[in-house]
């Protein structure tokens, strides 16, 4: 039997080990660790950080047994972790705790940071209540607050039009998450198709609601992960598809698509097929000529129809709020813009969902709409983002890290770990492995929707993947950068057999969430 051949046709910069010359005998130890590498490649139950994966309740591989966490209760079945829970829990294994969370540096956060930056108006510190305002709002919102909703789309997007939006197109939610769930919560017994890689959320709402059908289109990394309008038509005539859910622009990968791209997927909406559009990114936008800054993207600029009529108007629906272009994430304060039979529709789910968002907060928001407020507001936001985007990608570039797929907006960066050497290669270990240095990313699977019930890990799309966010202040990027770099330095001198074991396997929960008061 013929020895197998170690030496590598794709040269990695991290390797410490020459290849054997050929001709050379190669040692009876090249072989072994040869043999050990494809197994890693090419098995979960070979890798450690993917058997502490499958541990956790909802984790279970499709027809294969579940966890005792999940069989406690009868007739409970557990929904499995979203990324970003899965990931807390993991950074609170290896000592995270949110009294000591400055110690880290948490590249996996989907939030921008909140502080104060250059040229941006001043972050709100207090709020001023009237009394009525202790009581529930509408489900559907303050009006005052739809109506400044209202207002911004029209002036931002529709000027010069003859329809426009009113209060009744908008309702308010408490987060971005409540509005997907009470939009999927009215969805009926039909076919819906979206893209992947996504947001994570997305798999747990649509598993939620049962009456849908969810069906996925994997985008092409060779497209740039750009949305392909021809296949969504073919997918609408030969599935049947009633209804499009996507963002734009896109989590994870920070592509999007804007001008007549964008005219022509509203424009799918007139075939019955109902358009739900993601934006909270809309802000984040880094265009390449400076006349362009402080412009934003949404698809109310080419909804046609009477938006005040219930079945005049396009069947597009957006959802955005104050999380991420206000960088207000813990205010919970969001909306839902849409035809008016929907919002009625939505505030009979919100009535059992979540009972509306905050009634202070949302008195509260109402000047932070107004067109000077977010000119302001948008215009320091981009220049401040697209800096911190450079400069993480030029110290990527440095550690021999390539990013292939540019964002255009988010602030995140789809990362190709394929070229690292094993097991670094893929999202999970290279994830374990910064946990160890006090540094949180999101492994590449969390954004194929509910990947665990269709594949092995192994085989899915988004396996060498991690996204990396930009959203922190740049001196905990530097941080987590700093981490990632002794990572590697430690596999280009050392070799990787340090790598891919020894990961710490359970949290102390408790302990753990008690903030520093």
């Amino acid at each position: 039997m013929p020895l197998p051949n170690v030496s590598s046709s794709r040269a990695s910069p991290f390797s410490s080990r020459a290849p054997s010359r050929a001709g050379t005998p190669i040692s009876f130890r090249e072989v072994v660790e040869a043999v050990i590498e494809r197994k890693r490649q090419e098995h979960e139950k070979d890798s450690e950080a993917h058997k502490i994966y499958r541990s956790y309740a909802g984790h279970a591989a499709k027809g294969q047994p579940s966890t005792d966490d999940e069989e406690t209760i009868p007739g409970i079945v557990h929904p499995g972790s979203t990324g970003v829970i899965y990931c807390t829990d993991r950074a609170i294994a290896n000592g995270f705790s949110y009294a000591n969370c400055h110690a880290w540096s948490n590249l996996g956060q989907g939030a921008p940071e909140v502080g104060p930056i250059p040229n941006a108006p001043d972050r709100p510190t207090t709020i001023n209540m009237q009394m009525d305002e202790l009581e529930y709002a509408p489900t559907t919102g303050v009006k005052a607050l739809r109506e400044a909703v209202a207002k911004m789309y029209n002036d931002t997007y529709r000027k010069g039009m003859s329809s426009q939006y009113t209060y009744e197109n908008v309702c308010i939610v408490p987060g971005g998450r409540a509005g997907i769930s009470r939009v999927a919560a009215v969805v009926g017994d039909v076919y819906l198709g979206f893209q992947v890689p996504d947001y994570t959320a997305y798999a747990q709402s649509l598993e939620v609601f049962r009456r849908l059908v969810p069906i996925p289109t994997a985008l092409e990394a060779e497209n740039d992960y750009k949305l392909d309008l021809k296949q969504v038509k073919r997918d609408i005539a030969n599935q049947g598809l009633s209804v499009l859910l996507a963002s734009n622009p896109r989590n994870p990968t920070g592509q999007l698509i804007q001008g007549e791209e964008l005219k022509d997927l509203v424009a799918l909406s007139k075939n019955k097929t109902t358009l739900i559009l993601d934006e909270f990114y809309a802000w984040y936008i880094y265009h390449q000529n400076n006349e362009d800054m402080g412009k934003s993207v949404s698809a109310a600029a080419y909804v046609e129809g009477k938006l005040h009529s219930n079945t005049a108007q396009d069947p597009v629906v957006i959802i955005d709020g104050l999380t991420k272009n206000w960088r207000l994430p813990g205010w919970r304060v969001c909306w839902i813009l849409g035809p008016k039979n929907l919002v009625s529709a939505l505030s009979q789910s919100g009535s059992f969902l979540d009972g509306g968002a905050n009634h202070p907060l949302q008195i509260a928001a109402i000047p932070l709409l107004k067109p000077e407020h977010v000119a302001q507001e948008r215009l320091a936001l981009q220049v401040h983002f697209k800096q911190k985007r450079d400069h993480v990608l030029k110290r990527l570039e440095r550690m021999g890290l390539k990013v292939h797929v540019i964002p255009q907006a988010t602030f995140y960066i789809w990362l190709d770990l394929e070229k690292l050497p094993d097991p670094l290669n893929n999202g999970l270990t290279f994830f374990e492995e910064l946990l160890k240095e006090q540094t949180i990313v999101v492994p590449g699977i969390f954004f194929e929707i509910n990947p665990a019930h269709r594949r092995d890990l192994f085989r899915s799309p988004c396996h060498h993947f991690v996204r990396i966010s930009f959203g922190p202040p740049l001196p905990e990027l530097d941080k987590g950068l700093d981490a990632m770099e002794r990572v590697l330095r430690k596999a280009k001198k050392e070799g990787t057999k340090h790598f891919g074991h020894g990961y710490s396997k359970s949290a102390d929960l408790d302990h753990a969430v008690a903030p520093a008061l």
